[in-house]
């Protein structure tokens, strides 16, 4: 699977939130299917989300290599999915 291509479909038709807080919310609300951390992810973040036992899966590069993997023009530090719309990114193998 070409996670590029995955990201920015489940963001073009799915529910996916991109950012730090927005991932700690919606981890703690039981709401979050897929959790994508940046390498230099925040510590605070990476605990919360491995306590709330969502699935996690480590992308390879830092929060502006995920950014631009998201199609945007920003660093992101956390992609998290709610609902994976027509993409194939919720058969992701959480590694970690």
């Amino acid at each position: 699977m070409d996670l590029n291509k995955a990201l920015r479909k489940a963001i073009a038709t799915g529910e996916v939130n991109l950012g730090a807080n927005q991932c700690c919310e919606a981890v703690t609300s039981d709401g979050a299917r897929l959790v994508i951390l940046a390498n230099n992810c925040p510590a605070g973040v990476r605990e919360a989300v491995l306590e709330a036992e969502t699935d996690v899966y480590q992308f390879d590069g830092t929060n502006s290599d995920l950014g631009a993997a998201c199609g945007k023009p920003f660093p992101v530090s956390a992609v998290t999915v709610l609902e994976g719309g027509s993409s194939e990114i919720l058969r992701l193998k959480p590694n970690l």
